[in-house]
């Protein structure tokens, strides 16, 4: 069972504390401008919303690991396929779960999954796997979000294909870690015209925080299966 969560609304149709995101997101989805945050006390919800802040941090100038962020306008465009995912551990490594939330021409779709002993890592790239594995519509544009700079980089930045022509060996010599699950997302983008675009957590994007509550969801289930990927 997932963790009790608490949303708390500074901009939107209604502010106030949500106890449940249906209720949250009918109050921000589609609303311009939409500021909140999701909290796991309602007592921390409050404090939040007496004294919001929400301004997204520039990360260091001239950092070349740090991914562009996403900006503006991050909603389903027409004539695309929109993708969000986002993935965690519990205690890292632990049971750990995957969440994607799909959108085309209205129509939106809702994946999750988990495993009882994985990563962080491994989950965030699960989730663009899950996604892409049951993506119907291939021959037209593909933008997925994620808040994983590792994913993110990984492909955008042509790390992984690089690790793959070197058989999995970083520019440091050290051996690229979860190459099983890299491998896979190199062969689903192959034929795919898809843009991956990072958005930071936990910063007002609904489908994140959509996202992170089936993640969390997922990885509290009973009975997960063995990620037979992990070796840790």
């Amino acid at each position: 069972m997932a963790a009790k969560k608490f949303y708390a609304i500074a901009v939107g149709r209604k502010p106030g504390i949500y106890e449940d995101w249906p209720s949250a997101q009918a109050q921000v989805l589609g609303h311009p401008g939409a500021i909140f945050k999701g909290f796991s006390t309602r007592i921390e919800a409050k404090s939040w919303l007496d004294n919001p802040t929400y301004s997204l941090s520039p990360g260091p100038k001239n950092s070349k690991a740090a991914p562009s962020a996403s900006k503006g306008d991050t909603s389903p465009k027409d004539g695309e396929v929109t993708i969000y995912t986002d993935g965690g551990a519990r205690y890292n490594p632990g049971p750990g779960g995957y969440g994607v939330v799909q959108i085309y021409q209205g129509a939106r779709k809702e994946l999750s999954g988990g495993y009882r002993h994985t990563t962080n890592n491994r989950m965030e790239l699960m989730g663009c796997i899950v996604a892409l594995r049951q993506l119907e519509h291939r021959d037209i544009p593909v933008t997925l979000y994620s808040d994983s700079s590792y994913v993110v980089n990984g492909i955008s930045k042509g790390w992984a294909k690089n690790w793959r022509k070197k058989d999995w060996v970083k520019s440091d010599k050290q051996p690229a870690i979860n190459p099983d699950l890299w491998a896979e997302l190199l062969d689903l983008v192959e034929c795919l015209d898809i843009t991956f675009k990072w958005v930071k957590g936990h910063a007002g994007h609904p489908m994140n925080e959509r996202c992170d509550e089936l993640a969390v969801a997922a990885a509290r289930q009973d009975g997960l299966p063995v990620d037979k990927g992990y070796h840790g």
